[in-house]
């Protein structure tokens, strides 16, 4: 089946509003803030500026406020907003809200779309993804989940602790993972929950120090020391959490892929800037051949990245799994962003380390991405297991 990469006029003009809204608009914010901003008034006054350009919230339906576009209609998009660090608070795209917010239009009742989604589409609020866990619990595997939800007369008290909690500080609501059946190992068993930000029982224990800044909100450890939630404030159907979360994980994996490009993009424009103007041994630093080369194999990993996100997208938006697929681009990607921003630093040389350009703050948010939403060693065997259970069936 042939599979057309061409975004529709539609999205290729949202896109293109998007690309010029983000270098007029955003970047000279970012540029201003050294591409970290922690101000909730930036943040709204970002956003703000993003409804005014009709840029803002792509991902959403037009219900809430959205342009509701499938995934690889965000492709194009979130690319473009990812050009700069800011682009995705500004549209309110980012992590984990975007992913957030496409879980709960598939998942949420009615009632909680209106108490949760709505405002979070909006911008009024933000939310965060409560998962991970200090070893031995939850982490790159999603089984040892061990914070417990236990039913009491007013619902369910939920006992844990989370770590990594990006967006923690400052969200209007967490969704909480925890364990309604089973023990630590279990595939099965898991519950999402909506937690309210002013519920006695969960609270900031602290901000952890990382190499990336620029997510807002921070990377916060949690604490849910019996945490009383009422029934409605689960999320789906209890003990189906770990079902719900592929809803989520799949497609936020790409739209980090997205987002990222945007930043690979960027940081080959500078260096390609600077190989074109920089004079050095009677020539153009683009004139050599080993920074050609570097050139050419940034042009090659942000092409290559484009399109495992695209074939990954097509299928998501066709229905499937794409368990495969979106395993393959997320290791990819993660891995040339990280190549590319790094090729750019070398190529700027002593420019590329200072603070004059964003490039040494690109490299510190890109190598986390290795990490999150699973390491490249998680995946990598999560691909080959995949393969050679194909290799049996085929030998049946």
């Amino acid at each position: 089946m042939a599979v057309d990469l061409a975004p529709g006029p539609e999205v290729a003009d949202l896109a293109e509003r998007t690309a010029k809204f983000i270098r007029d608009v955003v970047i000279p914010v970012e540029e201003e803030h050294k591409g970290v901003v922690h101000s909730d008034d930036v943040r709204r006054q970002l956003q703000q500026a993003a409804k005014d350009a009709g840029v803002f919230a792509p991902h959403v339906s037009d219900e809430y406020g959205g342009h509701g576009l499938d995934m690889r209609g965000r492709a194009a998009v979130f690319e473009e907003a990812g050009y700069s660090l800011l682009g995705p608070l500004a549209l309110n795209i980012a992590a984990p809200d975007e992913g957030n917010m496409h879980m709960l239009e598939a998942i949420a009742s009615d009632e909680q779309k209106e108490r949760y989604l709505r405002p979070l589409a909006t911008g009024e609020i933000r939310s965060c993804f409560a998962m991970t866990e200090p070893a031995p619990g939850a982490g790159s595997d999603p089984g040892a989940l061990a914070t417990l939800a236990e039913r009491v007369e007013d619902g369910w008290r939920i006992t844990g602790r989370k770590w990594f909690i990006t967006g923690a500080e400052g969200a209007g609501f967490t969704i909480c993972m925890a364990r309604t059946s089973g023990e630590p190992g279990h595939t099965g068993g898991a519950t999402m929950f909506l937690v309210d930000a002013d519920t006695p029982g969960m609270k900031v224990v602290r901000h952890i120090d990382t190499l990336d800044e620029s997510l807002f909100g921070g990377h916060i450890e949690l604490d849910f020391d019996g945490c009383v939630v009422p029934e409605d404030a689960v999320l789906g159907e209890v003990d189906e959490g770990f079902r719900y979360a592929q809803v989520r994980l799949g497609p936020a994996r790409m739209t980090h892929c997205m987002r990222w490009l945007g930043i690979a993009r960027r940081a080959q424009d500078i260096a390609v800037a600077r190989a074109a103007e920089r004079e050095l041994f009677g020539s153009r630093l683009g004139d050599l051949g080993m920074v050609q080369q570097m050139i050419a194999d940034n042009e090659i990993d942000i092409a290559a990245s484009r399109g495992l996100i695209l074939q990954a997208c097509w299928e998501l938006d066709r229905g499937g799994h794409a368990s495969q697929e979106t395993a393959i681009a997320k290791t990819f990607c993660a891995e040339a962003i990280w190549r590319v921003v790094d090729r750019a630093v070398q190529i700027c040389g002593s420019l590329g380390i200072s603070g004059d350009v964003l490039l040494g703050r690109f490299l510190r948010e890109v190598r986390p991405f290795r990490i999150y939403d699973g390491p490249s060693e998680t995946h990598r065997w999560a691909i080959a297991r995949r393969v050679l259970r194909r290799q049996s069936k085929a030998a049946r």
